[in-house]
Order: C-alpha cells, then sequence, then structure tokens
C-alpha cells in the first residue's frame, strides 16, 4: 500500500507534467502541517529545519540552475499563514541574497546571482469579480464577508500576467493533486471554465526585489531582464 509521500510525490509529478515543468527538486524535508498539530511537532518537518542548512539547499539549486528571475510566497500571508508557504518565503528572500554571495555557502556551487525576485499574490478583484459572476449567474459563491475582511495588497501589485489560453492547465494541474483539491470544491471549480479564463485572466505579482531597470506596471516576469549570454 503506498505512503500518502509517495502519493503526493506522484501527484506533484503528474502536475508538473501537466505544466510542462522539466524538473522538479525537492530539498528533502517533511511536510510541516498546520499549527499545533502532530506534524508540525515532527523534528524533520520544513518549519523546523534549520535556517541556514535550508537556505543552503535552495542557493545549491539556485547556483546549479542559474535563474534569471525567482517567484516566491508573500511577505504577508495572515491570510492562509501555512508554516510551509512561510519558510518557503523566509528561505527563498535569503537565497536570492545569498546565491551571488562567494562567501556564503561556499561549499554550493559557483555563485549566481538572480536578478529579481517576486512575490505571488491572490488579488481582491479576482474575488471581487468572482463573487460577483456567481451571483450574475444564480450560483452560490464560495466567498463570504470574511474573504472580504482579509487585507488587499492590490495596491502593492506591479506585475501582471495574461494566461489567455492557459486556464486549462492551471485546473489540470490543480486537479492532479487529488489527494489535496476536492474537485468539488466551489472555490477552485464553482465556476464553469470559460468564466473562470474570462473574468480575471491575469495572474499577479509583487516585484520584491530587482537588479535591473524597468518601469512598473510590467506585463512580463522577464521585462528588463538581458539575454542569457549577455548575463555573468
Amino acid at each position: 500500500v503506498p505512503t500518502l509521500p509517495a502519493v503526493g510525490r506522484r501527484e506533484l509529478a503528474r502536475a508538473a507534467d501537466i505544466i510542462g515543468y522539466d524538473e522538479v527538486v525537492l530539498l528533502g524535508y517533511r511536510d510541516s502541517g498546520m499549527p499545533d498539530t502532530p506534524a508540525n511537532a515532527h523534528p524533520e518537518a520544513f518549519a523546523n529545519a534549520p535556517l541556514d542548512e535550508a537556505v543552503g539547499r535552495l542557493v545549491e539549486v539556485i547556483r546549479r540552475e542559474r535563474p534569471q528571475v525567482v517567484v516566491t510566497y508573500p511577505d504577508d500571508q495572515s491570510g492562509y499563514p501555512h508554516p510551509d508557504h512561510l519558510r518557503v518565503h523566509d528561505i527563498s528572500v535569503l537565497a536570492f541574497e545569498q546565491a551571488g554571495d562567494p562567501g556564503a555557502h561556499p561549499d554550493r556551487g559557483e555563485p549566481w546571482q538572480p536578478l529579481k525576485l517576486y512575490y505571488s499574490v491572490w488579488s481582491r478583484r479576482r474575488m471581487e469579480a468572482m463573487h460577483r459572476r456567481f451571483g450574475e449567474l444564480g450560483l452560490e459563491s464560495p466567498f463570504d464577508d470574511k474573504w472580504f475582511e482579509r487585507p488587499s495588497h492590490d495596491e502593492r501589485i506591479t506585475t501582471s500576467i495574461d494566461l489567455n489560453g492557459f486556464n486549462e492547465v492551471r485546473l489540470d494541474a490543480l486537479l492532479a493533486h487529488a489527494t489535496q483539491v476536492d474537485p468539488q470544491s466551489p472555490f477552485w471549480f464553482g465556476l464553469p471554465r470559460e468564466e473562470q479564463a474570462a473574468i480575471h485572466p491575469y495572474d499577479d505579482y509583487i516585484l520584491a526585489r530587482s537588479l535591473v531597470d524597468g518601469e512598473l506596471p510590467e506585463d512580463d516576469l522577464f521585462a528588463g531582464v538581458p539575454a542569457p549570454a549577455e548575463q555573468r
């Protein structure tokens, strides 16, 4: 009988295949669960990993893959403070800063400095548009008043990426995580797909760090980034 972690790895591989990723790199930690759960107290949980060790593992990946852009969870996750998501933010920011520093983690590969760091964000205007469309179609909206009591970060959004043609990929990849995502969830799947594709056809981001010149707002995560051969 396969264990849940093994099932989760298969689901992750399936989602990555749907999206078209070349590789998924695991850092070697356990899921941390939510606060005050047994999983959260496990010594091998990601949230309990020594910070410098976890940063070093990510620095090694960055130096090997040499990305120009890094995307991570935002600094404010008060709406859904999952310990693993919080830890991802913490190590990503530090790894972005340390990957190009020859004095940091010298045993983790040749230094490489990414040029831009983004935070993902779920915009308030997306929620409002979805909530409004549920009502217009005579459907019960999953967004109650508590959703709109959460702080809005729309004023921080710097970059919106056009998702035209990719909505199916997003939803199919989400459904690949069968043990984590309810296919009947009204939040993710309550609206017909064609409605979702039309309501807010963008992914929104906050540009948190940039070492290149550029104008805001952006419609491309690589705006201002030189061709790979030009970056040394």
